[in-house]
Parts: structure tokens; sequence; C-alpha cells
């Protein structure tokens, strides 16, 4: 198990934070890609934070294949 993990982490180290969120379609996107949704919009302005800070390893350890399976089916519908 933490091998793949580690895997997942090292595969999103590939690009930056913030081209990731981009990437997923911006900040609410990726909110509610992670169920920090709530109604008064404070996971998208969390997430919206680690276009500066980074996302943060636990995150990317606990997240991580959701971020990498949303990453590689965004590249592919950008490449068609």
């Amino acid at each position: 198990m933490g091998l793949a993990i580690l895997h997942v982490v090292c595969t999103l180290c590939e690009m930056d934070d913030a081209e990731l969120i981009d990437r997923l379609g911006g900040a609410a996107s990726v909110a509610r890609l992670l169920k920090f949704n709530d109604p008064s919009g404070a996971g998208a302005r969390r997430v919206h934070n680690w276009r500066l800070r980074g996302i943060p390893w636990q995150v990317k350890a606990t997240h991580g294949r959701t971020l990498e399976k949303a990453a590689a089916k965004r590249k592919q519908l950008e490449a068609a």
C-alpha cells in the first residue's frame, strides 16, 4: 500500500500544483472532486490556497489516485 501511494505522489510531482488545479478545471472543480464542497464555498477557497502553498502531501497521499485519474482523463480530452 505504501509504495502505491508513493508512486501516485511522485507522479503528481511531475507537474506544478497550480498547473494540476488548472488542468482539473479550477479550484471549485477540484473541491467537488475531492468532496470538499460545502455551501459556504470554503472548499474552493481551501483548494485555491493550494495554488500558492502547494497541495499538502496528506491530500496527495489520501486523494492521489483520484487526482491522477482526473488529470489523465483531462489530458486525453485536451489531446482529442
